[in-house]
């Protein structure tokens, strides 16, 4: 491998989509990102959907933006990942009918049809509800006939992109995991399961391992995307397990990947259930190897949506110079992230400070309060996964957009009682995971840099006194 040579990750997320160029040894040369168009569909009380070829369009663009602004660089691979959870029907031609995303819940009326729950969560790791794949398809089986009629396979995101890149129809096993189609422990596509929603398995593709090279990409696309012939599309998986995989981590580390959601995982190599059903367990991209995961829910997109309402033309340096100077807890939040051992979510959020109005209160104070939100819902979750599967080292990985914050970072060291480490790169991890499958499926030794910043615990009394704060804000919510 050499310094002009390079890796496309393409990358479609619950918000955007993303088109990335790396170096070989990981160092991103470029992004283009734009968000995703959704369509609300009234057939239903909560569905979404969006026009696949539409988005491919937008791939498409996005992809000839980057590569454009890299001369003299040859695209060795190409790789793609994606929010989890969401699908793309295909007909007998392989032509893409309808995309339907993660925040799709078209099939939430027909959740009562699954008797027994217990036997689709020892089967598949998950409480199946309507954010899995097969209450979607069961969506459009019962109301949009002319879309069913017409289907033949479906496959994930970041297959789909493959697929388009490749010609080859297949599955990963990190996405097939949240299907509710697939028996996690043992790797393979569930008859069972496809009796239980009444589905053919005639649907479901043959399953790919992450890391595999599916052929060169087609002929048309390398012309369309201005790249050579020669380069190779790689199967990639679900957004999450890239992101892990950019940690580098071990088996019985903690990583918390934090994004739109944050996922809060611990890799373990048995399959791993939880009593009370209230985790996840899925495949990681790594064949031995499973996440255990608790997920906080609706976070980086509420700190998001502050920094647009409080700070519309600053960059995050200015958010974080505030929050260092914000040294008191005058206000508080709870905005809806989730807590794994909670029935029900919450529907009632805000702040709380004291009144009447101080004029000392600050946008800092409601943003810190909507970090706070953040790490305490984690640190929750945490708890839960410890109480399962239990913690041994004294650190936890973290990576992601949501992680920039060093106040963030800060209060989950302090909350967790562990050091929050990170590695170079990690407001890029799924990207960053794409480069380290591409080397690893063309057999390139690259040396990666390993920098590792680390934030120790401190302060554990002042953020047990917030933490206690925070439940119970949390508390008052619920009540309303």
């Amino acid at each position: 491998m050499t310094a002009k040579e390079a890796y496309i990750i393409i990358d479609i997320g619950t918000g955007n989509v993303r088109v990335a160029a790396t170096s070989v040894n990981g160092t991103v040369l470029g992004v283009a990102r734009e968000d995703i168009q959704y369509i609300r569909d009234d057939k239903y009380a909560d569905a979404l959907y969006f026009d696949a070829n539409a988005l491919w369009k937008q791939v498409n663009a996005l992809a000839k933006q980057v590569i454009d602004q890299l001369p003299g660089l040859t695209v060795r691979a190409l790789t793609a990942t994606s929010q989890r959870e969401g699908i793309v029907l295909l007909g007998k031609d392989g032509e893409s009918l309808i995309g339907l995303p993660n925040i799709d819940h078209r099939g939430r009326e027909w959740e009562e049809m699954v008797p027994d729950k217990t036997i689709v969560y020892k089967l598949t790791g998950r409480y199946p509800t309507s954010l899995f794949s097969a209450f979607k398809l069961i969506g459009i089986k019962k109301r949009w006939k002319e879309i069913w009629q017409n289907t033949v396979n479906f496959v994930s995101i970041s297959d789909w992109v493959e697929y388009q890149l490749s010609g080859v129809i297949k599955y990963e096993h990190s996405q097939a995991s949240e299907t509710l189609l697939y028996d996690v422990q043992f790797r393979e596509w569930s008859e069972n399961l496809c009796d239980v929603f009444s589905l053919d398995s005639s649907l479901l593709p043959p399953l790919k391992s992450s890391g595999e090279v599916l052929g060169q990409v087609l002929p048309d696309m390398a012309t369309s995307f201005g790249i050579s012939k020669e380069a190779v599309v790689v199967v990639g998986g679900g957004d999450t397990q890239l992101a892990i995989k950019s940690t580098q981590p071990a088996v019985e580390d903690i990583v918390i990947v934090s994004g739109t959601t944050t996922p809060i995982v611990k890799l373990v190599d048995t399959y791993l259930l939880d009593a009370h059903q209230r985790t996840w367990t899925s495949r990681d991209i790594e064949p031995n190897r499973l996440v255990f995961e608790a997920n906080a829910g609706v976070t980086g997109l509420n700190f998001q949506r502050l920094k647009e309402i409080f700070y519309p033309n600053e960059n995050y340096s200015v958010i974080e110079q505030e929050l260092a100077a914000t040294k008191d807890a005058f206000c508080m939040a709870s905005l809806g992230s989730l807590v794994a051992d909670e029935k029900t979510p919450l529907i009632k959020g805000g702040f709380i400070f004291p009144t009447p109005v101080s004029h000392q209160l600050t946008r800092g104070h409601f943003v810190w309060a909507t970090i706070l939100d953040i790490a305490c819902s984690i640190a929750e979750n945490y708890k839960i996964l410890c109480e399962v599967a239990g913690h041994q080292p004294d650190y936890v990985w973290a990576c992601g957009g949501g992680l920039q914050s060093v106040a963030l970072r800060s209060l989950l060291a302090g909350l967790l009682n562990k050091k929050v480490q990170v590695r170079r790169g990690f407001e890029q991890s799924s990207v960053i995971g794409g480069a380290l499958i591409c080397n690893e499926a063309l057999k390139a030794s690259v040396a990666f840099d390993d920098t590792i910043e680390t934030i120790e615990p401190r302060q554990q009394q002042y953020y047990a006194a917030l933490y206690k704060e925070w439940k119970k804000t949390r508390s008052f919510f619920r009540s309303i």
